[in-house]
């Protein structure tokens, strides 16, 4: 899927050099989600395991009268659990009805932002293939500091609609 196609599929666009998403942290890394994927992002309540679920799957919560499918992508993706793994500060980004068929949130340790990225600032160069890594959409390089002391600072992009469609 390319930029393109993320602006169609969203329905919105804002500007054709621009696109948002959601920034959120899981362990030591951050990651974005398309912003017209993402219903909600809510703190993170007491989690019901499901019997003989997958291992990405945390389990099941009562999210205002409605069952929602907690997805873990700290597992989905292999990322290791960084040194404080405490659940207290979890929150989840609850995905919105048309990324899945069910309803579904991931878990993420941390929530910072939402960006409006230029088109520029995305190296779709690092873009995973459809065998293993295909639900990255490129890179964000996000300009971090002060005017003069100025980094930059690595976002992964990643195509959650093809991540929850693909998990079994």
């Amino acid at each position: 899927m390319d930029l393109a196609n993320i602006k169609t599929q969203s329905g919105k666009e804002n500007q054709e050099d621009e696109v948002q998403v959601v920034e959120f942290i899981i362990g030591e890394d951050k990651f974005a989600v398309n912003l017209f994927d993402v219903r909600e992002i809510v703190e993170a309540s007491k989690i019901t395991p499901l019997p003989h679920a997958p291992s990405h799957v945390r389990g099941i919560i009562d999210l205002r009268g409605e069952i929602t499918t907690i997805v873990d992508l700290r597992q989905l993706l292999r990322i290791k659990a960084s040194k404080d793994a405490s659940t207290a500060d979890l929150r989840f980004i609850v995905m919105d009805d048309t990324v899945s068929s069910q309803k579904t949130g991931i878990v993420v340790d941390e929530v910072t932002s939402v960006l409006t990225v230029p088109v520029t600032d995305i190296d779709q160069a690092t873009k995973g293939g459809s065998d293993d890594g295909g639900h990255i959409l490129g890179v964000i390089k996000k300009e971090v500091g002060e005017r003069g002391e100025s980094r930059k600072e690595l976002v992964i992009w990643i195509d959650v609609r093809e991540l929850i469609t693909n998990m079994n």
